[in-house]
């Protein structure tokens, strides 16, 4: 089982026993979420943007690109919680559900 550590804005995929695996992300991160099969991470930014990573830290894709607080793995689906309070249910494509 793998952990997420969020240091200064830089994510860290871990064994649980605290050993690096490798770091995902360098800079400017202020949440991550791991899949049940951890093969995925999300990353949400700063700047409110959230991506879609590999468990190696490649890049998939951009799920949200603005506006985005947190983001969560829920099953194979994403939620994504908005500065303006919402909650957006998105497909891991980054398509749109619904909106809560």
């Amino acid at each position: 089982m793998n952990i997420l550590k969020i240091t200064n804005g830089k994510v860290d995929l871990r064994k649980d026993n605290g050993a690096l695996i490798r770091t995902i992300v360098s800079s400017k991160a202020v949440s991550a979420d791991i899949n049940t099969v951890q093969d995925k991470i999300l990353v949400t930014y700063e700047n409110g943007k959230v991506e879609l990573r590999k468990d190696s830290g490649s890049l998939i894709r951009t799920i949200v690109s603005s506006k985005a607080v947190d983001a969560r793995f829920n099953g194979t689906d994403i939620a994504v919680k908005l500065s303006t309070g919402k909650t957006e249910l998105r497909k891991e494509s980054g398509a749109l559900i619904r909106t809560v």
